[in-house]
Formats: structure tokens, sequence, C-alpha cells
């Protein structure tokens, strides 16, 4: 959703990251696990690009949304 938001393309996410594009479309598809430091770089780098994200509360589950 984060990289929706921002509309940038698995490839640029890649860049962003060093992260293998095979490596975030798997995660984003659900069918494998990800290291724990490829995550801490998309999130940062998502972060950086302008996303907040909004843990999940009583009103509801986990989300993103884009910084003022």
């Amino acid at each position: 959703m984060a990289r929706a938001a921002l509309k940038i393309s698995v490839r640029e996410l890649a860049k962003m990251t060093g992260v293998a594009d095979s490596t975030i479309l798997r995660f984003e598809s659900g069918k494998g696990a990800i290291l724990t430091t490829n995550m801490k770089r998309m999130q940062e780098a998502l972060e950086a690009a302008g996303v907040t994200f909004v843990p999940a509360d009583s009103s509801g589950g986990p989300g993103v949304r884009l910084k003022t």
C-alpha cells in the first residue's frame, strides 16, 4: 500500500533500497518471507519518501498514510 500511495514501481523501490525486485514482489504477494534487514531498508526508504506507517489499534488494522 505504501508503494502504491507514492506511485513508485517495484523497480524504483528496489533501486532506492538495494533489495532485489524479485524479493519485493515475493513479499508483496505473500509468497515468501523477507529478511528483517530488507524490511527495515524498505520501511526507511518509504518513510523518507513521504509515507507514515500507522499501527493497528482498537478502531482498525494497520495501514499507511502520506505525510502532509
